[in-house]
C-alpha cells in the first residue's frame, strides 16, 4: 500500500459501563427458532421482520462465544439502532452454543466449516430471507466467507472481523495440540481472541469473556467446534487481475469491508485475505488501540464504518424532507454518517454516497486499481 487513508470516526463508549453490564447480554423484539438442515439443527434469532427487498443482517459469531455474548455490545449501541430500524437482524448461534445448550450425544460428528457454510441455505428458505449482508468474526467470518463464494446470489455484502483465509497448516496444527496438552480449553479461546498485551493489561475485560466461556458455553461443544475451525480448508480465493480473469477467478463478487485491531492476534490473518480479494469492492479497516473483538472495544468506530460501508453499497437513509435528506447525504459524503435520518430507506446505485467509496472512487479514477485501507 502506498499510504493510509484517514477517516474520522466518532468516538466510543466503553465496553464495561458498571460490574455487571457487559454479562446482562439481552435481546429485544426478538424471535427463536430451532431450524432443521441437512447437517442438524441450527439456532437463530431473529431481531425485526424483512423489510420488503431489503438484506437482512447475518451474523455469526466466533468460537468461545454465542450470538450475545460477540454482538450485543454492537446491536445494543444507540447509533447502531438508526440503521437495524431499517433492516432486519438474523442471529446465528454454532450448533450447541445457544443459550443453555445441552451437550451432544456421544459419538456426535460435528458439521465441518463447509457443512456449517450449507447450512445457513436452509436458515434463509426457512425464514424466507432473499439476501442478506453478513457479519462475521473469526470462525463466523470464514463460515460466511465460504457461504458467500458457494452462493454469490445471496449475499449483498461482508463484514468480517478477524478473518482467517488460510487452512491450518501442520505446524500450527502440531503445536495446537501441544498446547492443548498443557493448557485448558478457555486460555487457548481466550489466545484466539485477545492479544498478549489485553490479557494482562485488560483484566476486566478478560475475566468477563473467561467466566462467559467457562460457564456460558457447554464446553464439550466448544471443543468440538474449536476442532471444526482448526480442521477448516484454505477458503483458496485469488485476487482477480482487472481486465483479465476476474470474471473467472474465485473471489468475492460482493462488497467485503475487513476489519482487524491494530494489536489484534489476527492482524497478519486479515492482512493475507485482504490481499487474496478484489481490489475494487474491497476495504481493510484497521483499528487504532483496539485488540481482538473491535464489535465489544469499539462498537462506535464500527458502527460509523458499517453506515459507510451500508451506503457504499448504494443504500441511503432519507427523511420525507427533500432539503434535509440532501443534508444528510452530504455529511455522509464528507465527515460522517451519524446525522443518518430516522426515516424511509432507499436503494441508490450512485457511487458516492459515502465518503469511503469517495476515497476509493477517487483512487480508481487515479490508476490505483487495489485494495482501500482505511485507519482509524
Amino acid at each position: 500500500m502506498e499510504e493510509l487513508q484517514d477517516v474520522q470516526l466518532t468516538e466510543i463508549k466503553p465496553l464495561l459501563t458498571d460490574g455487571n453490564s457487559a454479562r446482562n447480554f439481552q435481546d429485544f423484539d426478538c424471535q427463536e427458532h430451532d431450524i432443521e438442515t441437512a447437517h442438524g439443527v441450527l439456532h437463530v434469532t431473529m431481531r425485526g421482520t424483512p423489510k420488503g427487498n431489503r438484506p437482512v443482517i447475518l451474523t455469526y459469531h466466533d468460537i468461545g462465544l454465542n450470538h450475545k455474548s460477540c454482538f450485543n455490545t454492537l446491536f445494543n449501541y444507540e447509533d447502531m439502532h438508526e440503521i437495524t430500524h431499517h433492516f432486519a437482524v438474523c442471529h446465528v448461534d454454532a450448533p450447541g452454543h445457544q443459550e443453555a445448550a445441552p451437550p451432544f450425544p456421544t459419538g456426535y460428528q460435528y458439521p465441518t466449516m463447509d457443512e456449517l457454510a450449507e447450512m445457513l441455505t436452509a436458515v434463509l428458505t426457512h425464514l424466507n430471507i432473499q439476501s442478506v449482508i453478513g457479519i462475521g468474526v473469526g470462525a463466523g467470518a470464514y463460515i460466511l466467507t465460504r457461504f458467500a463464494l458457494n452462493h454469490q446470489n445471496l449475499v449483498e455484502g461482508l463484514v468480517l472481523i478477524n478473518i482467517d483465509p488460510c487452512a491450518k497448516g501442520w505446524m500450527d496444527w502440531a503445536a495446537s495440540k501441544l498446547t492443548g496438552w498443557t493448557t485448558n480449553l478457555d486460555d487457548i479461546v481466550l489466545g484466539h481472541h485477545f492479544s498478549s498485551d489485553e490479557l494482562e493489561n485488560n483484566l476486566e475485560l478478560i475475566q468477563t469473556y473467561r467466566l462467559h466461556i467457562a460457564q456460558d458455553i457447554n464446553q464439550e461443544n466448544l471443543h468440538l467446534f474449536v476442532n471444526a475451525y482448526n480442521s477448516r480448508r484454505d477458503l483458496e480465493i485469488e485476487r482477480p487481475i482487472i481486465g483479465v480473469n476476474e470474471t473467472t477467478v474465485k473471489t468475492l463478487q460482493c462488497s467485503a469491508l475487513l476489519v482487524v485491531g491494530d494489536t489484534s492476534p489476527a492482524v497478519e490473518a486479515v492482512v493475507e485475505c485482504n490481499s487474496r480479494l478484489n481490489p475494487t469492492n474491497t476495504t481493510l479497516l484497521k483499528m487504532a488501540d483496539c485488540g481482538g473483538l473491535p464489535q465489544v472495544v469499539q462498537p462506535g468506530k464500527l458502527t460509523e464504518a458499517f453506515k459507510y460501508f451500508v451506503q457504499g453499497m448504494g443504500y441511503m437513509f432519507r427523511t420525507n424532507l427533500p432539503a434535509v435528506s440532501m443534508t444528510r447525504l452530504a455529511r455522509a459524503r464528507t465527515t460522517s454518517v451519524s446525522s443518518v435520518g430516522s426515516g424511509d430507506i432507499a436503494r441508490n446505485q450512485s457511487p458516492t454516497v459515502s465518503q469511503a467509496d469517495a476515497i476509493r472512487n477517487r483512487e480508481t479514477s487515479q490508476g490505483a486499481a487495489r485494495t482501500m485501507e482505511v485507519s482509524c
